[in-house]
């Protein structure tokens, strides 16, 4: 493929970057909890090798291809499509006027169909299916196919498509992906390189989250200079079948997928409240940023001291705890009234 060919010419600095450190599957609750605490990225080679759908996989697309419409449940997917001339690659258009892609929902059979008829062309269209859960979308998944970790009640959601690269940006939630058909070759920037990264607009984006405007297999770094300083920071990992890795909540990361019919399978978890951080941090942009620079300063004494200082839990000791309100420790009640809180302060704008 075309696409292969280029990556292989342009991407010299990703070949020569620090590959992630690979460890046997914790077997036990502590250690899978150490492997989260360290908040690191980690290869799990292996981890789903005695998958049936792997197995398929090794044996060609169209047994893959069975496999899959085996666990059809007939709910369709929602795809992206792009034009042979994006290269795999799902992006802004140049004008930033929308994306170089079309959405779609196509029922599973329909998708196998069109990424089987691709295989044998030169230039193939991208074609994406992703995040489909397995409970909405393939009854009869989770069953077959456990993952050996104690990741609670997350979801397997499933990733099928042909030759694509989904650009860097990051999740909230701590992630497992295991390949279960194709490659993946992930490339990982730690949260502190978010300002290398050029990221681009926080309220137009692919699939929720913002995500770099640099190509990291053909890096402009007259127009991206920083991003050098993200290379140096990098780490790789190269999946196969069967192969899993552990990606932390907020690490960058950007997934390229080969194979003519390659499927990911994955599952994000997250710890505290289900509440997004991320509106915080825009919230904050329209409340704090533009303000006096006195009184940006005396907010982040505020932030650091009820937030993210070290004492930050316990800054309502010296009260009764019937009077706490929204300072008191972590409970669904106390959750409920910060919330509620929140919005009666948005409805009627700040005091």
């Amino acid at each position: 493929m075309r696409q292969d060919s280029e990556a292989s010419a342009t991407a010299d600095w990703i070949a020569r970057a620090p590959r992630v450190a690979e460890r046997s599957a914790p077997t036990t609750q502590d250690g899978f909890l150490a492997l989260v605490e360290a908040a690191t990225p980690v290869v799990l080679r292996g981890l789903v090798e005695s998958w049936p759908v792997v197995a398929a996989g090794r044996r060609g697309t169209a047994a893959l291809a069975d496999c899959l419409r085996g666990y059809d449940g007939g709910k369709p997917l929602g795809l992206m499509a792009g034009d042979p001339a994006i290269g795999g690659r799902f992006f802004y258009r140049d004008d930033f006027s929308g994306f170089n892609f079309e959405r779609a929902q196509i029922p599973l059979p329909l998708l196998l169909e069109a990424l089987l008829r691709a295989e044998g062309q030169d230039e193939p269209p991208a074609l994406y299916a992703g995040a489909s859960t397995a409970a909405e979308h393939f009854p009869g998944w989770t069953r077959d196919h456990p993952l050996p970790l104690p990741v609670g009640d997350a979801q397997a959601r499933l990733w099928i498509g042909n030759g694509s690269r989904v650009s860097a940006h990051y999740d909230m939630a701590s992630n497992i992906a295991a390949v279960a058909a194709g490659r993946r070759r992930v490339v990982l920037f730690p949260p502190e390189q978010a300002a290398n990264l050029y990221v681009g607009p926080l309220d137009m984006t692919m699939a929720g989250q913002p995500t770099s405007m640099v190509d990291l297999e053909r890096p402009d770094l007259t127009r991206f200079p920083r991003f050098a300083a993200a290379q140096a920071a990098a780490q790789v990992a190269e999946l196969g079948p069967g192969d899993a890795i552990y990606i932390p909540a907020m690490w960058w990361h950007e997934i390229r997928a080969d194979g003519p019919l390659n499927l990911l399978v994955n599952y994000w978890w997250t710890r505290g409240t289900s509440d997004a951080p991320f509106a915080a941090l825009v919230h904050a942009i329209l409340a704090v940023r533009d303000r006096p620079a006195a009184e940006r300063a005396a907010m982040r004494e505020w932030f650091d001291h009820y937030v993210f200082g070290e004492d930050a839990a316990r800054v309502a000791d010296h009260l009764p705890p019937a009077v706490r309100g929204i300072l008191g420790p972590p409970s669904p009640e106390r959750d409920e009234r910060i919330r509620g809180y929140l919005l009666r302060m948005l409805g009627a704008g700040q005091p």
